[in-house]
């Protein structure tokens, strides 16, 4: 049995979605090839197959497109490779316009038919030879309608017209494809602002190396002015360094040893080392440049509907352009020519570029614009669906606050004294993972008495109940260490523990109960402040229509709403374990139908997998929070939520202009050429134009403010 590989191929030429349908064609023939996923835009088509890499090649080759694998190094193009396009649309349209001079001037057909003719070659070759190909795959493509259109219009004697049409459509082409390029570029843009080579120690030499041949735990030096070339940690020296490029925020980050520094960022001033964390091909910034090009993958409902649209309206317009040339003249005794050269009109509009094109190059760039700002959105179905969103469900610690919780209160209860009570919660704390855990040792370790004292007490059997506190065994005695629901929970808050809790948690303070087997022996308070930047966040998020903003948390009422007042919050869930946390955003979604959910990434995983839109914030490096969210904040900064719902719903007006453009174009100009009352030549200027105007409108995002 044949291995299953998977292949990625660039394949080029393929210059309009109505040839993607060419390709998929010529792949689904194949047999052994099982699946793929073809992106027009980054021209990267993905194929799991058994059969030869050849094979695939040759099937798109047969079709006029040249595939070849992403490894294969392409050798540098001659200038008529480059602009051969330019330099025939050029020819065209100069013989193209002397002709119609000619004419003017009344000058023998013998003279001004071979100029034409000229032109149409010259204009036209490529689509001839595209068209017939898309003729053989029984593909109904652009390049064949027009190929149709032309060669009837030269049956007719039409000469002025086919050339005029063959140079406006090559004309087209050539604008679109500096359009399209343009979005590729802003993609690649990315990849390029990463070094190609760095200086890597090699004893006490050091030698400059290409990034591609540089593996984990080599030492690489960089110096003031220059671009980190990989990612990794600092060992040696500091400096601050501008990581915009992966956060989106241009305010520089010092970074010293032990710091995380991130390909691509730039390093202002200071020499330092770094130990290579990951190789060339995993890096934060190959990952950001990857997610985009794959982002078309899922697509947006707009797009799918346009593609589903274009699929019935192509063949549809075709059998009336038939109909029209065949049925006046045989039923009621029509002129041909005239009924013919209509028919040709329809062929014209029938191709559905404007509309096919209008949707994925909107989605692309809004995609490349996020990026550009530090966030990452998987897909234009993702893009989409957050401008749709009617509530924002906010995690709480981390996300609305600092996420570095401080010790306020340690009171004894039972005689135990506050060094026994903080060096035994210490000791327990010591094997957990959660935020409140740094809180205690950070204030075990500020203490002189205490510090290393609770790292010598032997601490085993531990035991963690989620969402509620851990279990250990110190020196032989249980401890279990609680939030107030596990100790009521565990019937242990009797009536003066109860208004002490309640009096602390008021305050805005998250309770530690310690217990001694079944004995509550003291309590620690513990607060979270919220950021300086959440409530101008939460104000942004109001003033883009969010009028329903939820905080999720499993901490205490009373601190909860604490948060949620001072940041102008709506409502408040809290006591949620993280099951329950999925709960409520199954409920809000029956509620308001669409609903977004921001978290750290990790610990809300379920609930952001839950929610219409999940957001994992400020997770930059974490490569856990990439794979779970469907968009990624790689900074700190809320606000750029609010920013990005500002971008989504820009993409989706954009997105609606260009299928209104095109679709109402296409409307007025079948109907006027049903009835006569347009020409070729206005036919195809209506929509070409249509199809850069939806291009362009398009681009608009790449310059998103």
């Amino acid at each position: 049995m044949s291995k299953i590989k998977n292949t990625t191929f660039t394949v080029t030429g393929v210059c309009c979605a109505d040839e993607e349908i060419v390709v998929r064609k010529k792949l689904n023939h194949i047999e052994r090839v099982a699946s793929f996923n073809f992106n027009i835009i980054t021209q990267k088509l993905n194929v799991t197959h058994t059969c030869a890499e050849e094979e695939i090649i040759a099937a798109l080759s047969s079709a006029g497109f040249k595939a070849h694998k992403v490894q294969y190094i392409e050798s540098p193009k001659s200038f008529l490779e480059k602009y051969s396009n330019l330099l025939f649309t050029s020819v065209s349209g100069f013989l193209t316009l002397t002709g119609i001079v000619l004419n003017y001037f009344e000058v023998a057909g013998l003279i001004t038919i071979p100029i034409f003719v000229t032109a149409i070659i010259s204009g036209g070759w490529k689509i001839f030879i595209k068209g017939y190909k898309a003729a053989k795959s029984l593909a109904l493509d652009m390049n064949f309608l027009m190929s149709i259109a032309i060669f009837g219009a030269v049956a007719i004697g039409e000469f002025t017209e086919a050339a005029a049409v063959i140079f406006m459509f090559s004309l087209a082409l050539l604008l679109e494809t500096y359009s399209i390029n343009r979005t590729r570029r802003a993609i690649k843009s990315l990849m390029s602002l990463s070094p190609p080579t760095a200086s890597v120690k090699s004893g006490i030499f050091e030698i400059v190396k290409p990034v591609e041949q540089i593996n984990t735990d080599e030492i690489v030096i960089v110096r003031p002015g220059e671009r980190v070339s990989l990612d990794g940690v600092v060992m040696q020296g500091k400096s601050s360094l501008n990581e915009s490029l992966i956060t989106g925020e241009s305010v520089p980050v010092l970074k010293q040893t032990g710091g995380q520094v991130y390909a691509g960022s730039v390093n202002s001033r200071g020499t330092f080392e770094f130990r290579v964390t990951k190789l060339y091909q995993d890096t934060v910034l190959s990952r950001i440049i990857h997610l985009i090009e794959e982002a078309q993958s899922e697509k947006a409902e707009s797009q799918t509907f346009v593609e589903k649209f274009s699929r019935y309206y192509t063949p549809t317009v075709t059998i009336l352009a038939l109909l029209i040339a065949v049925i006046p003249p045989a039923l009621f005794g029509q002129a041909f020519g005239e009924w013919f050269y209509r028919s040709l009109v329809l062929l014209v509009i029938a191709c559905p570029c404007a509309l096919v094109i209008s949707t994925p190059v909107t989605i692309i760039s809004g995609l490349t614009s996020a990026a550009r700002s530090g966030v990452l959105i998987k897909g234009g179905r993702y893009l989409e669906e957050l401008g749709k969103i009617k509530a924002l469900a906010i995690d709480k610690t981390g996300t609305l606050t600092e996420g570095k919780p401080v010790v306020k209160d340690i009171i004894p209860l039972n005689s135990y004294s506050i060094e026994q009570l903080l060096k035994i919660a210490a000791a327990v704390e010591s094997k957990s993972e959660h935020h409140l855990a740094d809180a205690i040792l950070i204030k075990a370790y500020e203490s002189r008495k205490l510090s290393g004292q609770f790292q010598e007490l032997v601490c085993e059997e531990f035991e963690t109940f989620p969402g509620k506190g851990i279990r250990a065994k110190v020196d032989g005695k249980t401890y279990t260490l609680g939030n107030h629901t596990f100790c009521e929970e565990l019937n242990l808050c009797g009536s003066e523990i109860e208004i002490l809790l309640e009096k602390l948690e008021a305050e805005g303070k998250s309770i530690v109960m310690i217990i001694e087997n079944s004995t509550p022996v003291g309590l620690i308070s513990v607060t979270d402040s919220a950021r300086e930047e959440s409530k101008i966040a939460i104000s942004k998020l109001h003033s883009e229509g969010l009028k329903n903003i939820i905080m999720l948390t499993g901490d205490n009422e009373g601190t909860a709403r604490s948060i949620a007042n001072e940041l102008g919050i709506d409502d408040v869930r809290y006591k949620l374990l993280p099951e329950q946390k999925v709960e409520a955003i199954h409920r809000l979604n029956k509620v308001y139908g669409n609903v977004g959910m921001v978290g750290d990434g990790i610990n809300d995983a379920p609930a952001l997998a839950a929610a219409s839109v999940g957001i994992a914030m400020g997770t930059a490096g974490t490569d856990a929070a990439i794979e779970i969210a469907n968009i990624v904040l790689m900074s700190d900064n809320l606000s750029k939520v609010s920013d990005t719902i500002k971008l989504s719903k820009r993409t989706l007006r954009i997105i609606k202009q260009n299928i209104t453009i095109a679709l109402v174009t296409k409307a007025v100009f079948l109907l006027l050429g049903t009835f006569g009352f347009a020409s070729l030549w206005m036919a195809i200027l209506a929509d070409d134009g249509a199809a850069l105007i939806v291009i362009l409108n398009g681009l608009r995002l790449l310059n998103n403010k």
